[in-house]
């Protein structure tokens, strides 16, 4: 009974500290003067990850084993992971053209808004494990999945806002190509004049504005790269695991159920990215994992939806029916 009420009223501080934080997040995004805005949204982020920390392990000390059993815990699981990524670059103090927490704060708060919304409201409740899930390799397995999720789904958002930079310069290129060709031929030399008296004062500007877009640019790559590769980690040991886990429990290392079909689907998308990224440009391997992006929720969520195969715990059909 303490642990239900400790469960619920963290799971109500986390959501009411989430609902303001991602408030603050969007006048943040209107107002970059206010800088006591920005410090009270990172102790928010903070405060917030100490609560579903709290609520992870008071979960585990009630149920005796790591909270990822169903749908709703690998959701809250999911979101304590985007904070883990959140916190790395805000305790190591790095002051970068980019923003690292622009890409996981917003997916924390909506994933642990979701989790905590009505919409899995019959998943909240502990329940004893299916004789399937009862084994050591619960732990391993399923933690290094949901880690390599949340890795490759920031990794990917890095690689849109990439390529989201990267075509809106080359947007804007064509239209100034062509509004040149369009110029009007009678004014041609008293345009030619005007260009050449303020060539040398816009210079400076667009070199200037350039060079930080190259930066920002590189960063993004370079963030990308390093996260998806942490990531692809996680999900190649968590395969494996799984594979263990499945010939102790099924007798067979691999089934070619839809969630380890797509698991390997989503595995061969993310080595195809880091082939991409080390032998072409930045922008082949940024489709590569904005299109892994979209994998990763078929996936991690979209097989639960269909509620088929061995992977089932947990799903919406099953917990309907």
């Amino acid at each position: 009974m303490i642990f239900s009420t400790l469960e619920h009223i963290l799971t109500h501080i986390s959501f009411s500290i989430v609902s303001i934080v991602i408030t603050i997040h969007l006048i943040t995004l209107l107002v970059d003067e206010i800088v006591g805005l920005y410090d009270s949204s990172e102790k928010g982020m903070i405060a917030t990850f100490f609560c579903i920390t709290g609520l992870l392990v008071t979960r585990w000390i009630y149920l005796g084993h790591l909270p990822l059993s169903n749908l709703y815990e690998s959701l809250i699981f999911l979101s304590w992971s985007f904070f883990i990524i959140h916190l790395v670059p805000y305790f190591k103090k790095q002051k970068n053209l980019f923003n690292l927490n622009a890409i996981t704060a917003p997916s924390a708060i909506f994933t642990q808004g979701f989790a905590t919304s009505g919409l899995l409201t019959e998943m909240h409740q502990s329940a004893i494990l299916v004789p399937a899930l009862q084994s050591h390799w619960l732990m391993m397995h399923v933690s290094m999945m949901v880690l390599g999720y949340a890795a490759l789904l920031c990794g990917s958002l890095l690689s849109v806002a990439l390529l989201v930079i990267t075509f809106r310069k080359l947007i804007r290129i064509f239209s100034k190509s062509n509004n040149f060709v369009n110029d009007p031929l009678s004014f041609g030399e008293i345009q030619y004049v005007s260009e050449r008296n303020n060539v040398l004062q816009t210079t400076s500007f667009l070199s200037s504005r350039n060079y930080y877009r190259s930066q920002l640019i590189q960063q993004l790559d370079l963030w990308s790269y390093r996260i998806i590769g942490l990531g692809f980690i996680f999900l190649t040991i968590g395969i494996l695991s799984g594979a263990v886990w499945a010939n102790e429990a099924w007798g067979s290392y691999w089934n070619w159920d839809p969630k380890e079909t797509w698991a390997f689907i989503t595995w061969t998308i993310f080595a195809i990215y880091l082939h991409t990224r080390t032998n072409f440009k930045s922008v082949n391997s940024a489709i590569v994992a904005s299109m892994g992006f979209l994998i990763i929720w078929i996936c991690y969520f979209g097989v639960n939806l269909l509620g088929i195969g061995l992977h089932s715990y947990g799903s919406f059909t099953s917990i309907s029916n």
